[in-house]
């Protein structure tokens, strides 16, 4: 989780049985976008964030033919946290990180 995930979601996740890092509890809290995603991508997680700036980090890095492990963005006004937890809880149990590769997807899931 991103440092601007709200920490509801990261609780409700965990009550639904998800495996679930923060940066602040991974310290990595205090990183920049790149270093984030290069430290997501290091430990081998998907990356959830609302910040308009790492969903560009990613698209750059797709452009640029740079691997990294996915990105999965939600704006912060136009997807509650109710439909976050819904479609993280589905992407944690439905898929593995493997499929993530490089790969930026938009909540809510259609």
């Amino acid at each position: 989780m991103d440092v601007h995930v709200p920490y509801a979601i990261t609780i409700a996740l965990r009550l639904r049985g998800v495996d679930v890092l923060t940066a602040q509890e991974d310290n990595s809290h205090e990183l920049e976008d790149a270093d984030l995603m290069d430290r997501a991508s290091s430990l081998g997680r998907i990356l959830f964030t609302r910040d308009d700036d790492l969903l560009r980090e990613g698209a750059l890095r797709q452009e640029k033919g740079e691997g990294f492990v996915g990105v999965i963005y939600a704006h912060q006004l136009s997807v509650s946290i109710g439909q976050c937890v819904t479609d993280l809880e589905l992407v944690a149990k439905a898929s593995n990180p493997d499929e993530w590769i490089s790969r930026l997807e938009y909540l809510p899931l259609k």
